[in-house]
């Protein structure tokens, strides 16, 4: 195939994507881009692999940045929508005011939610109606990582998030939607059910 002919194809591939709700973000694009012209021109590839930015902070500082998350979740406020007010309205951002001396906006702007994968076990963000995340097939069939039914990730959507309570204990569950349409209710998404999902 030409050259023309091949990115013609791909971004036939990109629009199908976003037709069945499974958008390619701009940096896988442009890899599977600058893979197809590396193979043709054999040429170094310029593909640049994005690290995690908060692998960028110290731990004292990750730590610190990690609890105010908790603490603005807690409170049902956008971490981040708070900590761009402070520094529009120059205020003091307290333990994480590090952030805006040191690392910036640009720093702030690389993060994502799934970024926290990582950091899991802290729990640092909730889930809300509308976010995308991936479930693993554990949650309704026997996996094994060195078995004949292993491990896959499925991208959904958050619809749906319940608190039930059960006495003195809580527990949040979750209805998420595939993109074949399918429903499935995730019973304990913070709690057992916490490693059998992670952020897009």
């Amino acid at each position: 195939m030409k050259p023309d002919e091949i990115e013609a194809v791909l971004q036939t591939a990109f629009n199908r994507c976003e037709i069945a709700n499974c958008p390619l973000t701009d940096m896988q694009k442009q890899i599977l881009l600058q893979v197809i012209e590396q193979i043709q021109g054999n040429s170094q590839p310029e593909v640049s692999v994005e690290t995690n930015p908060l692998d960028e902070l110290t731990a004292q500082e990750l730590q610190a940045f990690l609890r105010y998350i908790k603490a603005q979740e807690e409170q049902n406020l956008s971490w981040k929508a708070q900590l761009l007010n402070d520094w529009l309205r120059e205020n003091d951002s307290g333990e994480v005011q590090f952030i805006r001396d040191r690392y910036g906006l640009q720093w702030l702007n690389r993060i994502q939610p799934y970024h926290f994968n990582q950091y899991s076990s802290e729990d640092t963000l909730n889930l809300k109606v509308g976010d995308r995340i991936e479930v693993c097939n554990a949650l309704w069939e026997w996996v094994q990582d060195d078995g004949p039914c292993p491990r896959e990730w499925f991208p959904c959507i958050v619809i749906q998030i319940n608190e039930v309570q059960n006495g003195n204990k809580s527990c949040a569950n979750c209805i998420v939607r595939f993109n074949n349409g399918a429903e499935y209710e995730i019973q304990g998404i913070y709690e057992w059910n916490r490693y059998n999902w992670r952020w897009m």
